[in-house]
């Protein structure tokens, strides 16, 4: 390869802690649960619509629990991360997925962010602000520890790199 050819993209090298895996679940059910709840509730209180309710039931129970069990493999199959001395790499997502790749010259702000069911987990998030539109690269999932050492090392590297970030 010459000085001038483009590098070649590669997909990040690290995954999120397994852990993210309870998280994503966790989250779900707080989507999926409260629906099921309402219509079991009213299929059993409202017998002249018990067949639709039922139905309904059926339908939104069946679709959550697809949803439960496949959302968050399937995302920490997807969701990846790596930080380089030049850059902050990561891809999210699970039906539109996106790679995001920032230079560290780049680099604004670096921030952790934990939410209470992600402290549960011992798990942060990490929030990498650049001087760009499309907004911050978010890798969460990351081991409490290991999110501080990123969030300490990369405000470092930014500091030390003359660039955008300064």
């Amino acid at each position: 390869m010459s000085d001038h050819d483009p590098p070649q993209l590669r997909r990040p090298r690290h995954r999120l802690e397994r852990r993210v895996l309870g998280w994503w679940s966790v989250q779900a059910a707080v989507v999926v649960l409260p629906p099921v709840a309402v219509l079991t509730l009213l299929t059993a209180l409202i017998p002249p619509a018990r067949t639709w309710l039922g139905l309904s039931l059926g339908i939104v129970a069946g679709l959550g629990l697809a949803y439960l069990l496949v959302m968050p493999i399937w995302r920490y199959r997807v969701h990846r991360w790596e930080t380089t001395d030049e850059a902050v790499y990561a891809v999210s997502g699970w039906f539109w997925q996106r790679s995001r790749i920032a230079p560290v010259a780049r680099l604004q702000t670096v921030d952790t962010v934990s939410g209470p069911i992600q402290r549960l987990f011992g798990l942060t998030g990490l929030v990498v602000t650049t001087a760009s539109a499309a907004g911050p690269i978010r890798i969460q999932g990351l081991d409490r520890t290991l999110a501080q050492q990123l969030a300490e090392t990369l405000a470092g590297r930014a500091q030390a790199t003359p660039g955008d970030g300064q």
